[in-house]
């Protein structure tokens, strides 16, 4: 199988090539194609992801992987959502950590709960009618400060679970162990085994 990967996003690309690695896929992305990245105008993260695949399968005339993610905090009623990468006003990652830490500054820490939410699809073309769907969720709580040099968007303030560290101070290989990516992900490659399986049998 032959994919291209509709992200313009090098820290989703990273992921998500490091993720497919060792597979029998062909990895292209659309950048390679001089596809440009399609307008996310969905109000989920569904409907963005279904959107950026379907965008670089028409123009690719390939298979295509999309996945559309963002942080929910809780205390913010799910905010920043599908906005995450443009929470201030498409002025970057160090910006949208700025908001984020200001709205939540009167906040406890026992009230700080939140997660990363991922929607993977895959469309076989873009006139798929029944794209493959997958998606992974991960439990945090925002930090009060930023810590850590890996990874990308709110990861600096992303304290995972009971390790007592934030999404950028893990490995690389340890963040796609426990991400929602990496959930959605290895999903995803489970569906296309069994397809694959189907087919065979």
């Amino acid at each position: 199988m032959r994919l291209v990967l509709a992200t313009g996003n090098p820290g989703k690309l990273r992921e998500l090539e490091a993720l497919l690695s060792g597979r029998d896929i062909g990895i292209v992305t659309q950048s390679e194609l001089g596809i440009t990245s399609a307008a996310e105008t969905g109000l989920t993260f569904l409907e963005n992801a279904i959107l950026k695949a379907r965008h670089a399968a028409s123009r690719a005339g390939l298979a295509a992987i999309a996945d559309d993610s963002g942080l929910e905090v809780d205390a913010l009623g799910g905010r920043p959502g599908v906005r995450s990468a443009r929470y201030a006003d498409d002025q970057g990652d160090a910006a949208n950590n700025t908001r984020l830490l200001a709205e939540l500054a009167d906040v406890p820490a026992a009230r700080r709960t939140a997660r990363y939410r991922c929607v993977l699809v895959l469309l076989r073309s873009a006139d798929d009618p029944a794209p493959l769907i997958c998606e992974g969720t991960w439990e945090g709580r925002i930090a009060q400060t930023p810590a850590g040099d890996n990874g990308f968007g709110y990861d600096p303030l992303f304290l995972v679970g009971d390790l007592g560290l934030t999404a950028a101070q893990l490995s690389p290989q340890l963040k796609n162990q426990l991400s929602h990516r990496g959930q959605a992900l290895r999903k995803l490659v489970a569906e296309l085994d069994r397809a694959r399986a189907g087919r065979g049998s």
